[in-house]
């Protein structure tokens, strides 16, 4: 009567939503204050004071027909026009409005660009820790998903293990830098590295690889390091971007896909995502979000607040004794597990009201997720809690 896979889906929900609502519930009984919720990825940065201009004077000036109508399927050209002639300025990509799909965020951006490109039996390579709904991403477009462990010490590709993950079934890599759950950065070497891998190995088996770049982070950058941009790299590359994160609007639902225009067959490849946009019904995003944007390009929330939260919770962290792969950016902290189990580990620390999300479904054991995306006094009130779920395993 109905898809099992999707009542599947629908019925259990993501490890971190599921900790979100223990949270909700545990806020009641105790008051928020008092509960320590690291779980959501949601800023809490405010969105540039930009932003909010530009909304009160596109609904003062712009005709309702315009602002409340539907743009082209693709989106808004002249959205798309100032998009590319970004890209173009900013990273020397020669990029057109027409390698650029207007999204319903990145979500929206991966799953259309995964339904244009893989077909039944292919296979998507993703590094753990990963994202988990890139499985459910993978999977409904009819691929399956291969994951490809990072190096433990640093959390960055192990490219021994890349090589021998790649087959003649696969179609596509996925990038994340800055990486959701660990905040760790790909340098440029190892990104160099990479490209040099998937050349090869489309020689090899007379095939295009894919390199898809999630970007979310792009800008929530701490240190200074290059964050490389994949089509300067690599020629059959694919960005899927959103603004949810650089101008801290989650809610709105807006980001894009930009086709590289080296890519071999460009032109059927950004036909295919208007194809899978089409078919999953994300065509015509937000209209009023595409005009905001556009004229928001270069403009961030306040990252400083981001980093100002690491190092207070790297440092306090480390002080009582716990091991951290230091982030470089975005605004998650990955933790080492004080036992093996994580899911034993973050059970424990709900006895202290510390949520954080073990990390299994991330793809790797014996670590936890810190979303830091929270007020600072939040974080500064966390540590003493910590320190007692430390002091808990120290003393056994």
């Amino acid at each position: 009567m109905i898809s099992p896979k999707m009542l599947e889906l629908g019925k259990k929900s993501s490890v971190i939503r599921e900790i979100f609502e223990y949270g909700l519930k545990r806020k009641a009984e105790i008051g928020a204050e008092n509960v320590f919720d690291f779980s959501l990825g949601n800023p809490s940065v405010p969105a540039p004071p930009k932003v909010t201009e530009i909304m009160k004077k596109l609904i003062d000036e712009t005709p309702a027909e315009v602002l409340h109508g539907y743009t082209s399927g693709p989106g808004d050209m002249k959205v798309r026009t100032k998009i590319a002639e970004y890209i173009k300025s900013k990273y020397n990509v020669a990029a057109t409005a027409g390698l650029v799909y207007m999204t319903c965020g990145a979500a929206a951006s991966l799953t259309i660009t995964l339904n244009a490109i893989v077909e039944d039996g292919d296979e998507v390579i993703v590094f753990a820790p990963f994202f988990p709904e890139y499985r459910v991403f993978v999977e409904q477009a009819g691929a399956k998903l291969v994951t490809v462990s990072c190096k433990k010490e640093d959390l960055q590709i192990d490219f021994d293990a890349l090589e021998k993950a790649i087959t003649p079934n696969t179609k596509a890599v996925i990038i994340n830098s800055p990486n959701n759950p660990s905040g760790v950065i790909v340098p440029e070497k190892d990104v160099v590295k990479l490209t040099e891998v998937l050349n090869k190995k489309q020689e090899e088996y007379g095939k295009v690889i894919f390199l898809i770049s999630d970007e979310p982070y792009r800008e929530l950058v701490f240190t200074g390091e290059k964050v490389a941009y994949i089509p300067e790299y690599y020629k059959n590359s694919v960005v899927c971007y959103s603004y949810s994160k650089a101008l801290s609007l989650p809610g709105e639902r807006i980001g894009y896909i930009f086709v590289s225009p080296s890519m071999k067959d460009a032109g059927d490849v950004f036909a295919a995502v208007c194809g899978a946009g089409r078919a999953l019904g994300y065509v015509c995003a937000p209209s009023l979000m595409q005009y905001v944007i556009s004229q928001c390009l270069d403009d961030t929330a306040d990252v400083s607040i981001y980093e100002k939260n690491r190092n207070i919770l790297y440092n306090g962290l480390t002080d009582i004794g716990y091991t951290v792969i230091k982030p470089d950016g975005a605004f998650y902290m990955f933790v080492k597990s004080l036992e093996e189990d994580a899911n034993a580990f973050y059970e424990r620390a709900k006895k202290f009201d510390l949520l954080i999300v073990p990390s299994d479904s991330f793809g790797v054991e014996g670590f936890v997720r810190i979303s830091y995306c929270v007020d600072t006094a939040l974080i500064e009130r966390s540590l003493p809690a910590f320190k007692a779920l430390y002091e808990d395993y120290k003393n056994e």
